[in-house]
């Protein structure tokens, strides 16, 4: 199995049929690269919530015979037209990149909640995640107030524009904060940021932490922290995704990134699993494959 599932490249070939894209555009693939095109969450522009999303790697993909779908660690990949991301040709591949996943998925949740000008969103987590939700969120005008769990990324986040840094959830109270994106994914007590969302704020779920060690809420706490709503969102359709990256390219929002190449894997992968690595890792591919 192949995995890799936030890949941009550039088209190599067309098929007979194809009408939207020609050799040499820039091209992005997201999170999924099929779906029924017919049930209701297809209809609405959410194709990942098709009962048949083929997900980009590791899954079956139910209309070609249930292969399994290979992912983007490769040098080069075939899907869909109608599930290609068009990448304006003057944009860096690389930095576009991660916008597939790390960025509609921070992206989706200011949108569905309706951030503007003027309201407050609070960012729990200051990864690969989080640090795109505050970009976003600045973007759009609103206050933006990170909440991490040591002092280490408070320089960072500050420089990047956050008005407030909270090295504990705690801290934070009284803030009043209108939405709460979670990018945590490490168990943690979920009420302890309800208590810092404002009345009838929101708390948006994207960061999962372990299977095994599965965060609950109360009745009582939903009670007691009643007319506030805390909802999942998971990445985005293929219309709002490409809305997302028109979006970040207009406002020049890309992730903070390291350019690797497949010699660097085993590296970033302790990195990862040891809490080493700041933001983006992205595999060059082409270098991987020279080399």
């Amino acid at each position: 199995m192949i995995p890799g599932h936030e890949i941009a490249g550039v088209v190599k070939e067309v098929g007979a049929q194809a009408r939207r894209f020609k050799v040499g555009d820039k091209v992005g693939v997201g999170c999924f690269v099929n779906s029924c095109k017919e049930c209701a969450p297809c209809s609405d522009h959410h194709e990942q919530f098709c009962k048949k999303a083929v997900f980009t790697y590791d899954c079956k993909d139910y209309f070609h015979n249930d292969e399994p779908h290979m992912g983007g660690y490769s040098n080069c990949i075939v899907v869909d037209e109608d599930y290609i991301i068009r990448v304006p040709h003057d944009a860096p591949l690389e930095k576009v990149a991660p916008l597939l996943c790390a960025g509609i998925t921070t992206y989706s949740p200011l949108k569905f909640s309706s951030v503007k000008e003027g309201s407050k969103v609070g960012i729990a987590g200051f990864g690969g995640l989080g640090h795109m939700g505050l970009k976003y969120a600045l973007a759009m005008g609103a206050e933006v107030s990170v909440i991490g769990r040591s002092e280490a990324k408070k320089e960072m986040a500050l420089k990047m524009g956050a008005k407030h840094y909270y090295s504990d959830v705690k801290d934070a109270k009284g803030a009043n904060l209108d939405l709460i994106i979670s990018t945590i994914p490490t168990p943690y007590n979920m009420a302890d940021y309800l208590n810092v969302l404002a009345y009838g704020g929101e708390f948006a779920i994207v960061g999962l932490p372990p299977r095994d060690k599965p965060i609950t809420l109360s009745a009582s706490n939903f009670v007691w922290h009643a007319n506030k709503k805390v909802y999942g969102s998971l990445i985005g359709g293929i219309k709002e995704t490409q809305e997302m990256l028109d979006f970040s390219v207009l406002h020049n929002i890309y992730p903070e990134i390291e350019l690797v190449t497949g010699k660097d894997i085993d590296r970033v992968y302790y990195d990862l699993t040891h809490s080493n690595a700041q933001f983006r890792h992205v595999i060059d591919m082409k270098k991987s494959f020279s080399s």
